[in-house]
């Protein structure tokens, strides 16, 4: 039974060590990973197809530096119609043969490649929704070919938003337009100055003009970093516990073990071993099923991994990462390492008994031992089956610590994910700014005919004029966006001007207030920290028509962009005119308006405008929060129950070694139904007092660990965001700490309440 139990526990320590050293090894450097894995592209280059054809963009490979390209892949900028699924803007899509290559390795995460003309591979980052089987049209072209979506895949460099076969680009390249795209990887690519010497070189090898368009994996890591830094403390922490908990759980297993054996030491001393023998003895015999344990424990850590592991790839936007070997191989050595040094350390201490003393331990307590706790609860009007479970926990109070202790790290564990979930939906929701019924979004430029020009932008004076007029428009409120520099600072801001009242726009305000007409602005903590000022302070915005002077009214939350960004009111930015493909329309609906045919009549509208309306807000949270809900739900799982082996363990070495007890007071009449209730209520105290604690523990360890996490990302947050627990939502909690004891003990109170009472008996 204790090489079961040490087996069992060992597998569940190494299945959670796993899982959490994964998730530490992914969220160390989640975009640098993913991009050394699929030998991403240092700079992606568009060519003008008219400048320079294919063979000679193949000999660009050969420039000084380049250390590995591929292509040239034929390209163009596409406008899918209104079927698709999305919002009709602009998409590039390349022709392909295969998603492998030396360059730029796509990980192809559902579906399969194209294999003929006709199909289509969608970027997971794409502004369409990859629904398997669906189709695309492009009515702009001839013939308005449409493609059935086959496949999904990811790009880490982002280097084009669908994929087809390169015998399809002719049909979906308008005449005189399209170009080529090469993909490049240099020697030396670790900073700005040298990839643009790179690209130099690439340049020089080609016609003058030739290209186009350029990106560079710096800029796509930096937006990258910028959209993750408030995930990695997240999954760190859940990784964190995760190895915490399998130390305690494997520690406290091994130990209690070995400590059941104190009587057995004796009669091997009796018969002459030696301390050492007797030490050698006990760390084999629990690295025997600890090493089973392990090997089977890797084996659950990998299948647990892969549901974990897929989020964590879907919230980094990367594709699904692996278990490294280097995280089984550590976890292995470490809780075989730990497992022999508990069960030294146990056998040590026992080994060091006088003969007589290891002998007369016995398996039962010592005489006397809680008889207070027993003389106690025998006064409460309670049935008896109750009254001994209760008293038990006072006979064996270092095993019941030891219980508690499990029980009061998974409720801890539990506690602070619920809020730290809590927490970051908060930040993620105030991230999206999405609290709009429709939304007109802002339309990326989009090209004309010879696919090299800008087509004509919609007004947006004209959609504003057809929402304001359209019947169902309740509050309403415009937003445009320009960049442009702060007196005394380097580089630029992202200024958004409103036209309306945005306040109900979803916005949380950290300090402050919201801004009440024009010459106010609100900022992020970011800015407030990069210009030294705060909330009633100045700032001179300049690179617009002319200096603007704005006071700080309020402190927002928004991590995007570093936090470098200026809220204010349009009226304050009179002078500057904004670009049309800038500006997005928010919308919130009278009661009672139905949102599909709102937006179905507006569209009606807005169509000769070339603009397109859509149900809900920006979208910039909601999908994520889901993951992350589900992310936090498996892991949080994990942890109750390794918590409850924790308790399993203590509750079983307990019934083990009160057999001949259960089996005397089986003989006086106690049904197996009583004997669970009595197995049951002897871990109830035990639970709740765990509960109890653990609860006010979690709590205050999200109240210290949430605000940490903000200030490493540049984040001030609100209370909004750390007080997320209520009074009803903490006795559930409180309550945790009695399931995590009862599920642990169901199992040992089954097995005791099945034993025969004459086996019981017989049992020494």
């Amino acid at each position: 039974m204790q090489t079961l139990v040490v087996g069992l526990a060992t597998m569940m320590a190494v299945a959670a060590a796993v899982l959490g050293g994964s998730l530490l090894a992914v969220s160390a450097a989640p975009f640098d990973d993913a991009f050394a894995a699929q030998r991403g592209a240092h700079l992606s280059v568009r060519f003008d197809a008219d400048e320079a054809d294919a063979a000679r963009l193949a000999e660009s490979a050969r420039a000084e530096g380049v250390s590995g390209a591929a292509g040239p892949f034929r390209t163009a900028t596409l406008t899918p119609g209104p079927d698709a699924a999305g919002p009709g803007w602009p998409v590039t899509v390349a022709g392909r043969d295969e998603p492998g290559g030396d360059v730029d390795e796509l990980a192809l995460l559902d579906g399969r490649w194209p294999a003929r003309p006709g199909e289509i591979a969608l970027s997971a980052d794409a502004p369409l929704f990859p629904d398997l089987g669906a189709r695309v049209t492009f009515p702009d072209l001839l013939g308005s070919p449409a493609l059935t979506i086959v496949g999904v895949a990811r790009s880490v460099t982002r280097t084009a938003d669908a994929w087809v076969v390169p015998a399809q680009m002719p049909a979906l390249t308008a005449p005189g337009s399209g170009g080529y795209q090469m993909l490049y990887r240099f020697t030396d690519a670790g900073t700005a100055a040298q990839v643009a010497a790179g690209g130099d070189a690439v340049a020089a090898s080609l016609p003058p003009g030739a290209a186009v368009g350029e990106q560079s994996w710096l800029t796509v890591r930096a937006e990258a970093e910028r959209e993750t830094a408030a995930y990695v403390p997240f999954l760190t922490a859940f990784g964190a516990l995760g190895l915490a908990m399998a130390v305690l759980v494997t520690g406290n297993v091994v130990a209690s073990a070995v400590g059941t054996g104190t009587r057995r030491i004796g009669v091997l001393k009796a018969v002459g071993f030696t301390p050492a023998q007797v030490v050698r003895a006990y760390v084999g015999q629990a690295l025997v099923p600890a090493t089973a344990g392990t090997v089977l424990g890797v084996l659950a850590g990998h299948l647990l991994a892969v549901p974990v592991l897929a989020e964590a790839g879907e919230v980094y936007g990367t594709s699904n990462p692996a278990v490294a070997p280097w995280v089984d191989a550590a976890v292995a050595a470490g809780v075989l390492g730990l497992v022999a040094a508990t069960a030294w350390a146990s056998a040590a201490r026992a080994g060091r008994l006088r003969t007589v003393d290891a002998l007369a331990v016995g398996r039962t307590a010592g005489a006397g031992r809680g008889r207070w706790a027993a003389r106690w609860a025998g006064r409460l009007p309670l049935p008896l089956p109750v009254v001994l479970g209760l008293a038990r926990p006072f006979a064996r109070p270092a095993r019941a610590l030891a219980m508690g202790a499990a029980v009061l790290s998974g409720t801890v564990a539990v506690t602070f994910t619920v809020g730290m979930a809590a927490s970051l939906g908060e930040v993620m929701e105030a991230r999206a700014h999405d609290a709009a019924d429709v939304t007109v979004p802002a339309a990326p430029p989009a090209l004309g005919p010879d696919g090299l020009r800008p087509a004509a932008q919609p007004d947006p004076a004209a959609v504003a004029a057809a929402v304001e007029g359209r019947a169902g428009t309740g509050r309403y409120y415009s937003a445009a966006s320009l960049r442009a520099t702060v007196s005394g600072l380097t580089g630029t801001v992202d200024v958004t001007a409103f036209t309306g009242d945005a306040s109900w726009g979803g916005w949380t305000m950290v300090a402050g207030r919201w801004i009440d007409g024009p010459g106010e602005a609100v900022v992020p903590s970011g800015f407030l920290t990069a210009t030294g000022t705060r909330t009633g302070d100045t700032v001179t915005l300049e690179g617009l028509a002319e200096p603007v002077t704005v006071r700080i009214v309020g402190e927002v939350l928004d991590p995007r962009n570093d936090g470098m960004r200026v809220f204010t009111d349009a009226a304050t930015l009179a002078a500057a005119h904004p670009d049309p493909t800038e500006t997005s329309h928010h919308i919130a609906l009278t009661p009672g308006t139905d949102v599909a045919g709102y937006v179905a009549a507006l569209n009606d509208d807005l169509a000769p405008l070339g603009a397109t309306a859509r149900a809900g807000g920006d979208g910039g949270g909601g999908s994520m929060v889901a993951t992350l809900d589900a992310l936090s739900a498996v892991l949080t799982l994990m942890l109750v129950a390794v918590a409850a082996l924790g308790v399993l363990n203590g509750v079983l070495l307990d019934t083990r070694e009160r057999v001949r007890e259960l089996g005397v007071q089986k003989a006086l009449g106690m049904t197996p139904r009583q004997t669970v209730t009595t197995v049951i209520t002897s871990v109830a105290v035990t639970g709740l007092a765990a509960g109890a604690v653990g609860v006010p523990l979690g709590v205050a360890l999200h109240g210290r660990v949430i605000p940490a996490m903000g200030d490493s990302v540049g984040l001030r947050l609100p209370g909004s965001v750390v007080d997320v627990y209520h009074g009803a939502e903490l006795l559930p909690l409180a309550l945790g700490g009695l399931v995590i004891a009862v599920l642990g003990a169901l199992l040992p109170a089954a097995w005791a309440a099945r034993t025969r009472t004459a086996t019981a008996l017989r049992t020494e």
